[in-house]
């Protein structure tokens, strides 16, 4: 009895598996978030919402713009070098999806500085070297920081905090945001929980396939 109660158990798990990967990933718009993530410009886009061009500077000086993102399934997330409490689990989390599609060029990772006055190429570099990011998979960036921070605000949707992008303006997320090929966001994760990330890596191969 208890063998075929395993038994039964065993398939509805295979069966909800099988069930949760046909299942389409939703498209996520500024509606289809906390408004309080949302600048309030956007409360009311409930379609065609992508990703905004950007340029950033990566850990080898290189300017990185959507180009280098397209035809790609991408996480992206915001960083500081400094930070001593989420962002090393979240830069550890990102190696482990950099590690599961080590050798698909279909996946790729960006990581935005918000402090990228301090986190300067050489410092980015050497952060990269620490975590053991490999270049052509995973950009560590720089940039404007006003540019950095609407791209938080107003296309990734990462952080609840209003600012400017001045001087006196912080973000700190946890949150992943996975992007598909036509630049839609298809998910908002905790970077710093195990589940998510597994969760992660099964979305993405859904949208793979």
């Amino acid at each position: 009895m208890l063998l075929r109660l395993f038994y039964l158990l065993a398939l509805v798990l295979i069966i909800s598996c099988k069930q949760r990967q046909d299942t389409p990933l939703p498209i996520y718009n500024p509606v289809n978030f906390n408004p309080d993530l949302v600048d309030k410009s956007l409360h009311d886009v409930n379609q065609n919402h992508i990703v905004k061009d950007f340029e950033l500077i990566n850990q080898n000086g290189e300017i990185i713009t959507q180009d280098n993102y397209k035809d790609k399934i991408y996480i992206a997330d915001f960083f500081f070098t400094r930070c001593g409490t989420i962002c090393p689990i979240m830069t550890s989390n990102m190696a482990k999806i950099q590690e599961a599609f080590l050798y698909d060029d279909d996946v790729m990772l960006l990581s935005l500085s918000v402090t990228p006055e301090i986190d300067s190429i050489p410092i980015l570099r050497e952060y990269a070297n620490n975590k053991g990011v490999l270049d052509s998979k995973w950009h560590i960036t720089t940039g404007n920081k006003k540019h950095i921070y609407e791209l938080a605000r107003k296309s990734y949707f990462a952080v609840v905090e209003q600012g400017d992008g001045g001087l006196q303006d912080f973000i700190h997320t946890p949150n992943f945001i996975l992007i598909d090929k036509q630049k839609q966001i298809r998910g908002i994760y905790d970077g710093t929980n195990d589940d998510d990330i597994k969760q992660i890596i099964v979305d993405i191969n859904i949208l793979k396939n």
